[in-house]
């Protein structure tokens, strides 16, 4: 079969580190557990057996063979995390090529896949462990508040495309999943420390264990990122400096599995100065802790059960946009039984939101506290019709608050042609449900300072009647092994977008007038070039044909839809150039965005790893080495740019 070829290693090496477990392994998954690297092995010194047992759990909800799964999915794995060079989560995204990241400033980023990038891009779904982290307010992420300990990261499991059977609305355009190590994979300690001409960082954690059958690990992490500048020279005032700490224990008995695990951090942005040299704007500062408890039990007629819960509360002050608490709560079961040929997956979750939004000195929301409450069942079938073609049924119900209960079904094919071939397709029906911002907010608030020149809510008005914005997406997917060292993946996608968010000429009332289509092509391919020497690349293409639908009154809606560009494309080589020393490369350019125009860049980087002797490693990153600097996102009289730079690592293991 596809996953037994030798060619496997050139694909798996770059994206799998293992199988997440969270329950008992039997023999088989054992293999994959070996594969999983918790030994810390490269995926280069595993045997062909082990590597055809090697495992994804974020297309289907359950471990399954990365070769099989119908989906877009490239996972980026511990050793490409160490081997970048990178130093936060939205930097190790850049390694996907089927993800869409822009730097903003020092520390706000915009992430997207398939179309619709901004700073509170809407439709990528988020998760680390389990916790989904996108914020109620506008349905995406503040990626200044969201952070891990990189060294303790397994795998990042990235599928562009509809994941709504599985993760419910809002899992539009992908899914991310951020999956940390077992504690009992990160004993002793480790400690890390880093400098360079724009940063610096230092981390610490240790493992240990607790009892039978128990493991424990701790963290704690610091980081600090310098002001950026114009292309003009301008310093902006968005340096940054955060602290995280938090702890994992992980237990096992028989069947059964519990994990806890939490997180705390806090961070602060430097002082803003005055808007119109009137406003003081302070400092941008946030907070939050989190704690998430799962238990799954497998049982002798090979089904099983999880049970998830998690609290998460975080908190902003922004005096320029608003200053958002917010308290979830979230609860969810999932239950698999295997019956013949089919495999039955279902389940429910329950997820309660309640905030408190202090007006800023732009925007606002009314009512300014909120409660919210989410529930959702789904069904998914997952049919063996052959033992080369499967399909899989699904549908998920969830009622919210807004727009009471929306359908999400889909459906997916896959099929083997051959020991060296697999074709996929799916026909999903996504859903984008509203958030606080798209029904409660208003520009200026009444309370703003603003007020004294700009009347109350002249600007924007909430959208009232605004309802989900909803797609039908088409896609096909192939994989392939041409020859013993190369392995590709290709796959083509069409949305037929209804109901998108509009707005209309001040005073704007939020509407759902835009419709149209998105469509493109994202591949990737990885060649084994020498026994110490691979080669990836990547490229990914996008065209949006949207157009205002009848009696609405905005005609730049369409192209205020996100600032996306029509391609982008990676070329990354990874060189061990003796047993301790590595040498890693990536070279990326993407196209110009269109609105604001920002223009097209090359970025090179380049990573010297040394492995000083056992368990003391350097490095030395140095980043955009074609350019004095360039732009990536933001209006062209303010926007920050992105310079030279250089970054020295040490990282110890006694």
């Amino acid at each position: 079969p596809l996953e037994q070829q030798q060619p496997a290693v050139v694909d798996l090496r770059h994206r799998i580190v293992g199988i997440q477990r969270e329950r008992p392994l039997d023999a088989r998954e054992r293999l994959g557990a070996q594969a999983a690297g918790a030994q810390g092995r490269d995926l280069a010194d595993l045997s062909l057996e082990e590597l055809a047992n090697v495992e994804v759990t974020s297309v289907s909800g359950r471990a399954e063979s990365l070769s099989g799964a119908a989906a877009s999915i490239y996972v980026i794995t511990n050793d490409d995390i160490r081997r970048s060079g990178a130093t936060s989560l939205p930097e190790v995204l850049r390694l996907a090529p089927n993800l869409q990241v822009a730097r903003i400033d020092a520390k706000q980023y915009a992430v997207s896949a398939r179309g619709f990038n901004d700073s509170i891009a809407n439709k990528l779904l988020v998760l680390i462990d389990g916790r989904t982290v996108y914020t109620p307010l506008f349905s995406g992420v503040f990626w200044d508040m969201q952070d891990v300990m990189l060294e303790d990261v397994e795998r990042i499991e990235v599928i562009s495309g509809p994941g709504a059977t599985l993760w419910g609305a809002n899992a539009v355009n992908g899914v991310i999943n951020v999956i940390t190590r077992q504690a009992g994979d990160t004993q002793g300690t480790l400690a890390a420390a880093g400098g360079g001409d724009h940063a610096a960082g230092a981390a610490v954690r240790h493992g240990a264990g607790i009892g039978a059958g128990g493991h424990l690990r701790v963290y704690a992490r610091g980081d600090k990122l310098d002001n950026t500048k114009t292309r003009s020279g301008t310093v902006v005032a968005d340096g940054w400096e955060r602290a995280q700490a938090g702890f994992r224990a992980d237990w096992r008995q028989a069947r059964s599995t519990f994990t806890l695990q939490g997180d705390a951090y806090s961070g602060n942005s430097e002082q803003r100065g005055a808007f119109l040299g009137l406003f003081p704007l302070g400092r941008v500062e946030v907070s939050g802790a989190n704690l998430l408890a799962r238990w799954t039990q497998r049982y002798a007629d090979g089904s099983d059960l999880r049970v998830q819960a998690y609290y998460d509360h975080t908190g902003r002050v922004d005096f320029a946009q608003f200053s958002p608490k917010a308290d979830i709560f979230d609860l969810d079961l999932q239950h698999a039984v295997p019956l013949g040929a089919h495999r039955l997956l279902w389940g429910g979750g329950y997820r309660r939101a309640r905030d408190e939004i202090a007006d800023g000195l732009i925007f606002g929301l009314q009512p300014s506290r909120s409660t919210r409450d989410w529930v959702n069942l789904f069904l998914q079938d997952e049919i063996a019709l052959a033992d080369n073609l499967q399909l899989t049924l699904g549908i998920k119900l969830e009622n919210n608050d807004y727009t009471g209960t929306e359908s999400l079904p889909s459906v997916r094919l896959g099929w083997k042609a051959s020991p060296a071939q697999f074709w996929w397709a799916g026909l999903s029906r996504v859903v984008r449900a509203p958030s606080r911002i798209d029904r409660e907010i208003v520009a200026p608030p009444a309370g703003s300072p603003l007020t004294a020149f700009i009347p109350a809510a002249s600007i924007i008005v909430s959208g009232q009647g605004f309802v989900s914005e909803v797609a039908d997406v088409l896609e096909l997917g192939w994989r392939a092994q041409p020859s013993r060292g190369l392995t590709l993946s290709a796959t083509a996608f069409h949305y037929e977008w209804d109901r998108l968010r509009s707005g209309q000429p001040a005073p704007a009332f939020v509407q759902n007038m835009i419709e149209g289509r998105v469509y493109g092509v994202e591949g990737w391919a990885n060649w084994q070039a020498a026994e110490t020497w691979r080669l990836s690349a990547g490229l990914t293409t996008l065209r949006k044909h949207l157009q205002l639908k009848p009696g609405s009154t905005d005609p730049d809606a369409p192209n205020n839809m996100g600032n996306d560009p029509d391609y982008q494309w990676v070329l990354r080589s990874s060189h061990n150039l003796a047993p301790r020393h590595e040498l890693d490369v990536m070279l990326r350019r993407v196209d110009e965005l269109p609105d604001p125009r920002v223009p097209a860049y090359v970025a090179f980087d380049l990573r010297y790893g040394w492995r000083v002797r056992p368990g003391v490693e350097v490095s030395l990153t140095l980043q955009n080495l074609f350019d004095p600097s360039h732009a990536e996102f933001g209006e062209a009289a303010d926007r920050s740019e992105f310079a030279r730079g250089a970054y020295l690592k040490a990282r110890w293991t006694p």
